[in-house]
């Protein structure tokens, strides 16, 4: 499926404040949005993997598409803006008890399903034109447009090196940079969500 465009994201912003469902389904798709995370990565989060203070998510080598060329014990850095730690905050009320951030409602010790995020998705009316794994293309697209730098983005999206000389997974590379580019991620998601909110003439923000 293609990406969200520019123009979509208050849309989507909107449609996710009006969601009827569970809180911590669109507490997982906003997370989507703002970490730009694999849904597997996401779905089978643990608490233990976070440190909120530290604004960090260490996603564990086994759970990573490029778990081949990590390390044993080594995991991926997912800096956390402002917002991503807010709703994290939100979530820690909601299963901070359990194991996984996303239980799966019916039997609680395992975690969301596969289908969740998709389902969501489609009742809010994307069926065919939006999936989970579009929220990667999405912040691909946009931070390129916006002018970051490829490797960036790249290593943020934890895609495997193509040259085999630089193959060997470094978790700490750019990361100070990353850090900033994810907070400036969040913080452009907000304004776009402020301009339409403007011109819609309601005059406040919109968010999830």
């Amino acid at each position: 499926n293609p990406p969200l465009e520019k123009d979509e994201i208050p849309r989507f912003l909107v449609l996710l404040g009006n969601y009827g469902g569970y809180r911590g389904t669109v507490i997982a798709l906003t997370l989507m949005l703002r970490t730009f995370v694999r849904t597997v990565e996401l779905r089978k989060a643990e608490w233990t993997e976070f440190d909120l203070e530290a604004a960090e998510w260490r996603v564990p080598a086994d759970r990573m598409k490029m778990k081949k060329q990590m390390k044993v014990g080594e995991s991926h850095i997912v800096p956390l803006s402002r917002q991503a730690v807010a709703l994290l905050t939100e979530l820690k009320t909601i299963s901070g008890s359990r194991r996984f951030l996303f239980p799966n409602l019916r039997t609680p010790d395992t975690c969301m399903t596969a289908t969740t995020i998709n389902r969501a998705l489609e009742r809010m009316g994307y069926l065919g034109k939006f999936s989970g794994h579009g929220f990667r293309s999405t912040a691909s697209t946009l931070l390129h447009e916006m002018g970051w730098r490829s490797e960036l983005i790249e290593r943020q999206l934890a895609h495997a090196e193509r040259d085999k000389v630089k193959a060997a997974y470094n978790h700490a590379e750019y990361l100070p940079e990353r850090r900033e580019m994810m907070q400036a991620w969040s913080d452009w998601i907000d304004e776009l969500a402020r301009k339409a909110a403007e011109k819609e003439g309601k005059g406040k923000t919109v968010t999830a």
